[in-house]
């Protein structure tokens, strides 16, 4: 339990820090950084497999990943039209 738990804070550690520098890049830089945004959609995309897999998410987890993409899409339009 406390493997996995180490496991966790590593695995924000990471997505977090990447996003950052994501974030840095275009802010001070104005560079995409696709490749980095793809390592943080495919490492979410293959715990949220393994966690389907072995039926480990709630029932409603469906619902609230539309709810929260739904809301990502409109800041992400919210943020170009201001640009």
């Amino acid at each position: 339990m406390v493997e996995n738990a180490s496991y966790r804070l590593a695995y924000l550690l990471l997505s977090f820090g990447l996003l950052m520098d994501i974030v840095y890049r275009n802010l001070a830089h104005r560079e995409s950084s696709w490749d980095l945004m793809g390592l943080v959609v495919v490492g979410g995309g293959l715990t949220t497999a393994y966690q389907g897999a072995k039926r480990v998410l709630i029932r409603c987890w469906a619902a609230h990943v539309a709810i929260i993409m739904v809301i990502a899409a409109l800041v992400a339009l919210l943020a170009v039209a201001l640009r």
